[in-house]
């Protein structure tokens, strides 16, 4: 019986090895609960700015040329700075796990990771930057989840296989607002922000609260 017991326990080793090698399992609930309430205040700002311009409507086709200009700098300058606190918080949040776990940040799986997430997000930025160029502000909501949502389920495969559903929503999200023109911060709002904190709690209670002892057993 203790025979039996040690060779299950040195399977349960071995495959727990090959998982880590092969997955990036670092995430951290955390950083995606993080990620959500950066996207969150970030909708919040931007919709203050297009209320002012289109009085609700949040149609940007809809803007004066006077301020179009204007309004896209904005909008710009606050997209930039949500990503990058939703990054640096991610990072941060990522870090640390990794750092209690004991499981490397940085390896071939992390830049495999990278490279499966980075390609459609490449895209996704081409994409956008020409529909604003061609005036077709009505595209860049829906663009900008449906292309994350590629790269999550492109990149799934290289970490928690949660992630892979946490793409599917986004891209269900995404698809649903090109019929629903004049509506992106409120998907924004659901795909960047709730389903975010939604999938972030998910990740905590399931890996983290147990790897922390925390049972109501």
């Amino acid at each position: 019986m203790d025979a039996r017991q040690q060779s299950l326990q040195e399977l349960q080793q071995i495959k727990n090895m090959m998982e880590r090698s092969s997955k990036f399992i670092s995430l951290s609930g955390i950083s995606g609960i993080a990620a959500g309430i950066c996207a969150l205040a970030g909708v919040w700002f931007a919709s203050q700015k297009i209320n002012y311009h289109v009085n609700g409507d949040y149609n940007l086709s809809k803007i004066k040329d006077e301020s179009q200009v204007s309004l896209q700098n904005d909008l710009l300058l606050i997209a930039l700075l949500t990503f990058l606190a939703a990054l640096i918080s991610s990072f941060l949040f990522t870090y640390l796990r990794s750092k209690r776990t004991g499981i490397p940040l940085w390896g071939t799986t992390t830049y495999r990771l990278l490279w499966n997430i980075g390609i459609p997000l490449a895209a996704g930025g081409l994409f956008l930057i020409r529909s604003m160029q061609l005036e077709h502000y009505e595209l860049i909501a829906p663009g900008c989840l449906i292309f994350y949502g590629l790269a999550l389920v492109n990149a799934s495969k290289y970490t928690l296989g949660e992630v892979r559903f946490l793409g599917y929503g986004q891209i269900v999200l995404g698809i649903i607002n090109l019929w629903m023109i004049g509506y992106g911060l409120y998907f924004w709002a659901a795909g960047f922000g709730l389903l975010h904190i939604i999938y972030g709690i998910m990740m905590w209670y399931k890996y983290e609260r147990v790897s922390k002892g925390i049972n109501n057993d």
